[in-house]
């Protein structure tokens, strides 16, 4: 699978007019299936108050509503800089083809945006983390999996 520079042109395009019109973060995605504009998707985190409302995230939602499926294959995304964490993890979960991006992480890191934090952090085990995390209830912890091994309508995902 090819980039074409159109697609990223118009996630740009996106991501400026996001910032121009006041709306949110400079960043800007579109995901394509076979040639076809599937859905975009801007920063919505500000005007929705909605921390998880990235470009990439937002265009992921509205892709799987309009193709009625929690997964993407032929699918690829166009976003206008390298996807943070959150948002990687979002791709590679929607089972995308590609993945194309214009800026890169130290470009966002240069603007304020900074993911480095969070890569180091999912390095550390849960008690290290600033986050700290901690283990309740380890007796009861299979019990959800035993609930969908059981479940014999589940849908492997």
């Amino acid at each position: 699978m090819q980039g074409n520079p159109e697609f990223m042109q118009q996630a740009i395009e996106l991501a400026i007019e996001n910032v121009t019109l006041g709306r949110g973060g400079p960043f800007g995605a579109v995901i394509v299936r076979r040639g076809e504009v599937i859905a975009t998707g801007v920063n919505e985190v500000t005007a929705t108050n909605d921390p998880t409302a990235h470009a990439e995230v937002v265009a992921i939602r509205k892709a799987c509503r309009a193709l009625e499926d929690f997964s993407l294959p032929e699918c690829a995304i166009y976003t206008s800089c390298e996807p943070c964490p959150m948002c990687l993890g979002a791709i590679y979960w929607a089972r995308m083809d590609k993945m194309y991006y214009s800026a890169t992480a130290a470009q966002a890191a240069a603007a304020g945006f900074d993911d480095a934090f969070l890569y180091e952090e999912m390095k550390k085990s849960p008690e290290e983390r600033k986050l700290s995390g901690e283990r309740l209830l380890a007796d009861r912890s299979d019990e959800t999996f035993e609930a969908w091994r059981r479940f014999l309508s589940r849908v492997q995902y």
